[in-house]
């Protein structure tokens, strides 16, 4: 159970530049060092009708931090919410699972993950419910061994005491390539319920492009670990490649997988993911005049953004940034930005790490302070209730 990533995207007009320096309260304006193409990425030949026809959302949003829903969190990386109520968080280097009462903060710790070995930007990282859960209650883990990074399952009795709540890991995919760096590590089950997985390539560039490799792609996988009916490399999990380390996977209401992604040094990336495509690195880094490998619907010098997690609502991408300290929107029309992105946040909080919509116009956010990069004296890591627009 292993595998592969390929292709297209030229611009239709030019790009247009906008700033990465906002205001924590809102909005871009011309001059900065963010850029995203104001007509988008499109193949040759195809049409836009069809993306014309969807409703945009403004040009400008607003972000209000309703509440501090929790604090003195250490690590946190996953965030899933409970359909019965409550948030499961993972602490990276810590290797557990507590569960948030999103009402009153309470924490209450599921247990460790056994097996998991922190190192570097590697440990327990993200995590995501099975699509059966309402039955089985099954929780999903992508994390960093002493080998590997795989990705398990493990049963969540609540009935059992706090610290022996998760079963015994099952594994269901092994071999992902481990390193100090870009290790991945984003899961989610998409509305094909299938299991989709970032996986990074470890700073090791030629496993990006290699299709038979496993790093520096997208992967797609049943609930079992098998390469998921319609891969486009035949027997393979690979879904994309060219991939640098992928940190956020959603999908908007027309169910487009979008993705985000860390550059090097230039550009950081948003991408709208298409099955076989070739997303460029190491040989492009941000957006190129090159047909073979598909470009960014948006990009961000490394110092604005960072990127972590995105989620989406209300028309919009919205994508938590590490280094930058702030959270972007990327309204949409289809599969290109229909205006500049805007920051928000912007130094409030410190690092901001991942980002899960709450439904309707509510988003989760979590800070990420106490990841070795941040400043812990800023204040402790917590989850934040968002209502944005």
């Amino acid at each position: 159970m292993v595998q592969r990533r390929v292709v297209t995207a030229v611009l239709a007009t030019a790009a247009l530049v906008v700033t990465a320096g906002c205001s924590s309260g809102g909005g871009g304006s011309p001059g900065g060092r963010s850029a995203f193409p104001s007509a988008g990425s499109t193949k040759p030949g195809s049409s836009s009708s069809a993306q014309a026809a969807e409703e945009t959302p403004p040009a400008k949003g607003s972000v209000k931090v309703v509440r501090t829903v929790t604090e003195d969190l250490k690590t946190p990386w996953g965030l899933a919410p409970l359909p019965e109520g409550g948030l499961l968080v993972s602490s990276r280097d810590e290797g557990t699972i507590t569960r948030i009462d999103e009402k009153t903060g309470k924490k209450t710790e599921l247990g460790d993950v056994p097996g998991v070995a922190p190192a570097g930007e590697g440990g327990l990282m993200g995590i995501a419910l099975s699509p059966g859960y309402a039955s089985d209650h099954m929780i999903y883990a992508y994390f960093t061994t002493a080998s590997d990074n795989r990705i398990v399952r493990m049963l969540y009795d609540e009935k059992k005491p706090p610290g022996e709540q998760l079963g015994a890991p099952d594994t269901i995919f092994k071999g992902i390539p481990k390193g100090m760096i870009h290790n991945g590590g984003r899961i989610a089950f998409g509305p094909d319920k299938m299991l989709y997985a970032g996986a990074g390539e470890t700073g090791d560039r030629g496993l990006a492009q290699d299709k038979k490799a496993l790093g520096g792609k997208i992967l797609r996988m049943t609930a079992d670990g098998e390469p998921a009916p319609g891969n486009p490399f035949g027997d393979s999990v690979v879904y994309s490649y060219g991939h640098r380390n992928v940190q956020g996977l959603a999908w908007d209401d027309k169910q487009r997988l979008w993705a985000s992604e860390f550059g090097q040094d230039t550009w950081d990336e948003l991408n709208q993911i298409k099955p076989g495509d070739n997303y460029g690195w190491p040989v492009v880094e941000g957006r190129s005049d090159n047909p073979k490998y598909h470009n960014p619907v948006a990009q961000w010098h490394t110092d604005d953004a960072s990127p972590s997690g995105i989620a989406y609502a209300e028309g919009s991408i919205w994508m938590a940034g590490l280094k930058g300290e702030r959270l972007w929107r990327i309204p949409l029309n289809g599969t290109k930005a229909s205006a500049a992105p805007e920051a928000f946040l912007k130094g409030k909080y410190g690092r901001l790490r991942t980002v899960v919509s709450a439904g309707g116009d509510k988003l989760w956010l979590t800070t990420s302070e106490t990841d070795g990069r941040g400043s812990p004296g800023k204040g402790d890591d917590r989850i934040l209730e968002l209502e944005v627009k």
